[in-house]
């Protein structure tokens, strides 16, 4: 089976770093690791608000769960009738959705079968948009996504998300930057909302892996692993696990201010509270290579 990131490995070989090759790289999760992240889901059978949730545990509750995010613009949704049913506004917008994590097997066309078996409206989106609006009204992004089931067929919660930059983000892309060393992005988001994000930080786009699954961000760091002696990867959430195992380093960021999950924080070789220390630990890697 073709892994789809290493139908562009191209991108790492000599033509873009030259026969001196960098000999760091730095792969970093988005939400909860550069962005302070707020959560609110609506749930569906009662109509309740959940705030400060954590869209893979929502997941992870029931077999074949998965998160499908949509490729839309919180404006378009917010200007659509909110009695319009969500497959209708899918479907007359053109609008492409992808599975950014999954607790078992699911494709985007099983997720669309069940989607568009529901009467969920655009209303329940708006909903939740504004209170994530009003949660984080200085986000550098929003996005919206549903939890959908794939035992039980349906939509137990719609969901949106707003994220921030935490305020040492930018410094510490910039201290790496002036080390010589690259940096990269792996993140379920979307790519409409990590390009802000990555324009902010100067991480170039084709360093950008957007709807990145657990597995993917884990080849990822593989593949960056052929062309760099040492690879970090920073996270804060059960799909980096995978490839904070796989990298030379692995960092586990706790700034978010959540309950990290025990297995989370044993596939971690350092545990920070600020993405900043990420600095000090690249340093005293390069001290030892200098012994």
């Amino acid at each position: 089976m073709i892994n789809k990131y290493e139908l562009h490995n191209d991108k790492y070989d000599e033509g873009q770093t030259g026969p001196m090759q960098k000999k760091i790289a730095v792969v970093f999760d988005s939400a909860g690791t550069l962005l302070r992240m707020y959560r609110v889901a609506k749930e569906t059978s009662t109509g309740n608000i959940l705030e400060n949730i954590e869209s893979i545990m929502l997941v992870a509750e029931r077999p074949k769960r998965a998160l499908v995010v949509m490729h839309a613009e919180p404006v378009a949704i917010e200007d659509t009738d909110p009695k319009t049913e969500l497959r209708r506004f899918i479907a007359d917008n053109g609008l492409k959705i992808d599975i950014s994590c999954s607790s078992g097997p699911m494709s985007t066309e099983e997720a669309m079968e069940i989607i568009n078996d529901q009467k969920v409206v655009v209303g329940d989106v708006i909903e939740v948009l504004a209170f994530a609006h009003r949660s984080c009204p200085e986000s550098y992004y929003i996005a919206t996504g549903l939890i959908v089931d794939g035992q039980l067929r349906f939509i137990p919660y719609v969901l949106s998300t707003a994220g921030k930059l935490y305020s040492n983000a930018p410094r510490t892309i910039e201290l790496l930057h002036s080390r010589g060393i690259d940096t990269y992005i792996a993140s379920g988001d979307t790519m409409r909302s990590l390009r802000r994000v990555a324009e902010k930080l100067c991480i170039p786009l084709p360093n950008v892996f957007d709807i990145a699954t657990t597995d993917e961000k884990a080849n990822i760091v593989l593949a960056l692993k052929k062309k760099y002696d040492i690879v970090l990867m920073i996270g804060d959430g059960v799909n980096d696990i995978r490839a904070l195992e796989v990298a030379d380093v692995g960092i586990v960021t706790t700034q978010q201010g959540d309950k990290r999950p025990q297995r989370l924080l044993e596939a971690a070789d350092h545990l920070i509270r600020d993405i900043i220390e990420v600095i000090d630990i690249v340093d005293s890697l390069n001290a030892s290579d200098h012994r």
